[in-house]
């Protein structure tokens, strides 16, 4: 069997774009794979398509065959859009693998650990401030509205949600997030007495919806600098937040902060590749590692995983993509032992089922394993192209 050709390709997912790599081969298996350009990774597409060249003509089977030449092409600039690219590449080579030998790809690691994935909502709350008109959902504009929020996660059977901080704006709330948007706080994203309320009245605000057996984080991405991280992490510090998730690319900023905070600490989305990983690990940075298998690949994340668990530390999957990578995802999350639970959105486009043949499913707060083989996900290749991207959006 021989890569015979690729495309990629793109439809409108609302305030975003979702992005796939078709494979196909000379015996007419076709392979798919999600990736994310929409947001932090512009060029990637291009990226992709350069690093095919070479994959065309190899054997779809021999995967880190393909890993090693792709890494050699991308040895000066190791990591970042590269990275990405060699991400998308392997899991649709590994989506032809399994198809080709009828198994689901984590049979192709050892099998299943388990096959009900506990997950949690996450961007609760946060898409419906932003984007309610787009989810046609009523508007969140007050913590009052999050309470109700956290009341239907309640409902709907979940265990545990994810939100950000709703910063008190006069009579509403508004996303605070520097990190990415110019506006509030940026580009010094310090911290002040105001914003650290507005992160606890937003979990107090969950808490009285969802309950108190309910499992709450609090994601603060790049929003702050070490100074603003540990004030902000001792105000929620009595909340028993599940853990507060927040990125910085400094390990010794990181365990800082792991030492101070009164709960878990989790990050690791934006690291790629174990070299990444290694100093965190080593420096004993975080409680719960995020590894972005869409990012890193699936067979790169599983080695992260494999370092992680050398260290005690437990991981879980980044995942606010569309069905597709929530069926890599979830492959990953069985195939490890130290799996702790699994992001997804709950909240998207009204047609984002459209473009899978069966969307996932998900029972009592657990994501069901897919069974079929390579990720068990169809994807539905005219309805991706029935919905092009209306413009290359930039937020999430």
């Amino acid at each position: 069997m021989k890569v015979k050709a690729f495309e990629t390709l793109q439809c409108d997912a609302g305030w975003r774009i979702f992005s796939f790599l078709k494979i196909e081969t000379d015996v007419g298996i076709t392979g798919w794979s999600e990736f994310n350009e929409s947001f932090g990774s512009p060029g990637l597409r291009g990226a992709i398509e350069t690093l095919m060249q070479p994959v065309i003509g190899m054997d779809p089977h021999q995967i880190e065959l393909v890993n090693a030449v792709l890494g050699s092409r991308s040895v000066q600039s190791r990591g970042g859009i590269a990275r990405q690219a060699i991400g998308a590449i392997e899991n649709a080579l590994l989506d032809i693998k399994g198809k080709d030998l009828g198994v689901p790809v984590y049979q192709l690691f050892g099998g299943a650990l388990r096959d009900r994935l506990p997950v949690y909502w996450s961007h609760c709350g946060s898409y419906r401030l932003r984007n309610p008109d787009i989810l046609g959902v009523k508007p969140v504009r007050t913590y009052d509205d999050l309470a109700e929020v956290g009341a239907e996660v309640r409902a709907k059977g979940f265990r545990a949600l994810k939100t950000n901080t709703a910063l008190e704006v006069g009579d509403h709330v508004e996303q605070y997030r520097p990190g990415f948007l110019v506006g509030r706080g940026f580009p010094e994203r310090n911290w002040d007495r105001h914003i650290a309320r507005s992160a606890v009245k937003t979990i107090e605000a969950f808490r009285a919806g969802a309950g108190e057996e309910m499992g709450i984080m609090l994601d603060l991405n790049f929003h702050f600098r070490t100074e603003g991280f540990r004030w902000v992490g001792d105000a929620l510090g009595d909340l028993d937040l599940t853990w507060l998730e927040l990125d910085i690319h400094d390990a010794n900023a990181l365990a800082l902060l792991r030492r101070d905070l009164r709960c878990p600490l989790a990050s690791g989305e934006t690291l790629l590749e174990r070299r990444d990983f290694k100093p965190y690990f080593e420096k004993d940075a975080m409680d719960v590692a995020i590894v972005d298998v869409i990012w890193n690949g699936f067979n790169e994340s599983l080695k992260i995983a494999a370092m992680a668990d050398a260290y005690d530390i437990n991981v879980a999957p980044h995942n606010f993509y569309g069905h597709l990578a929530s069926a890599i995802s979830a492959h990953f999350s069985a195939a490890v032992p130290n799996f702790r639970i699994m992001e997804t959105d709950i909240d998207s486009v009204p047609w984002r089922d459209e473009y899978v043949m069966a969307p996932p499913v998900i029972e009592n707060g657990d994501f069901l394993l897919p069974k079929g083989p390579g990720w068990g996900i169809e994807v539905n290749e005219a309805a991706i192209r029935a919905r092009p991207p209306k413009t290359l959006r930039t937020t999430v």
